[in-house]
């Protein structure tokens, strides 16, 4: 059965959540392990924060255009083991390409 929308967009937070957390933390870093286009994984980022998730963007110092990575300060919610656990899933689910 295919995913519905709300499972796939829960599911992509999650993962994407995963990857920060083993330092694939910037933008470009995101769309490259994932193919995902770039307004979605913004917007992804910006979602976190409905799951009650707190993500900070951490500047690279004495770099310009916003240049630096995201950082899971706080879970909420969400069970960072279990993510850790299912990450494998989460990829295989939506459909994203196996990390180097």
């Amino acid at each position: 059965m295919p995913l519905s929308k709300t499972q796939s967009s829960f599911y992509r937070r999650l993962y994407l959540a995963h990857l920060i957390e083993h330092g694939i933390a910037s933008v470009p870093a995101i769309v490259a392990a994932t193919g995902m286009p770039r307004r979605t994984a913004q917007d992804t980022l910006k979602a976190l924060e409905e799951l009650d998730m707190r993500c900070e963007f951490q500047p690279t110092p004495g770099e310009r255009h916003n240049s630096g990575n995201y950082k899971i300060t706080d879970w909420g919610p969400i069970d960072r083991d279990w993510v850790l656990r299912h990450a494998e899933r989460l990829r295989l689910t939506l459909g994203y390409p196996a990390l180097p």
